[in-house]
């Protein structure tokens, strides 16, 4: 019995010296630390998580519009919130680039999109352009781009003011990326291949990268644009198969993106 006895509370002070060493392992260290940060901010490492229904994480959202009321939306914790470029050089060029972009009145994904690394990237001197305005003709949740059904039409000087912007910042490397225009019949692609043709008239050595919206499927569009003298083609598929249906516009599939 004495023995048996001994083996239990040997058994029990291992037991207790095991889970002691777990609780103080680097990576439950690190789990707590990040839930005092989550506490600090109001938010719980729960909110991260996704719910096994995909459609259950969108119930708050305007399907119209795309987006959830500003008055129910949380605050941003400190570490997802825009910080302005840090050194003068960077802010210069940050002031430089906005001031460009609206002087020639151009949108931005940086901006529309509320991208919390614009002060980062327009202050080393990069940016993203985004043309055929700043409204799109869909509401896909996870975008924060305005959504209208007719947004204003397309202005015919946006190519050539986009040029004039991008090779008065000395790029060597662009990204034309736009919205979808659903209300055009080519869904924009003459305008995005004129832009580019407009860049490379201006700066030959210019390269292009077009992000180009699905035209609905229309390889014809595809076509034209690939066709147009850029560089690098392409299009975002924004997530699985699986979750098509609850994040993205009805309009928008992932066949439908595969083939374009």
């Amino acid at each position: 019995m004495l023995g048996m006895s001994c083996m239990r509370f040997a058994s029990r002070r291992a037991a207790s010296t095991l889970s002691g060493r777990r609780s103080e392992s680097p990576y439950r260290q690190r789990l707590e630390a990040l839930r005092k940060q989550l506490a600090s901010e109001g938010t719980e490492i729960d909110d991260f998580v996704a719910e096994k229904n995909p459609r259950s994480m969108f119930e708050s959202v305007d399907v119209v519009g795309g987006r959830t009321d500003a008055h129910s939306e949380p605050e941003k914790p400190s570490w997802l919130k825009v910080r302005p470029p840090g050194d003068h050089e960077s802010q210069k060029e940050y002031t430089r680039l906005r001031e460009t972009v609206r002087k020639k009145k151009l949108a931005t994904v940086c901006e529309e999109a509320r991208c919390p690394n614009i002060g980062e990237c327009w202050g080393g001197g990069t940016a993203t352009i985004m043309i055929m305005g700043d409204t799109c003709t869909r509401g896909c949740r996870f975008c924060n781009i305005k959504t209208s059904k007719a947004p204003e039409e397309l202005d015919p000087n946006e190519p050539r003011h986009a040029a004039e912007a991008v090779t008065s910042w000395g790029l060597k490397y662009v990204v034309i990326t736009s919205v979808d225009r659903d209300d055009y019949e080519d869904g924009g692609s003459a305008h995005i291949a004129k832009t580019v043709m407009e860049m490379k008239k201006r700066q030959s050595g210019l390269l292009i990268e077009v992000l180009a919206p699905d035209f609905r499927g229309s390889l014809k569009d595809v076509e034209k644009v690939a066709g147009c003298g850029l560089d690098v083609y392409a299009h975002n598929l924004e997530t699985v198969e699986r979750l098509q249906g609850a994040v993205r516009d009805y309009r928008a599939g992932y066949k439908q993106s595969l083939t374009t």
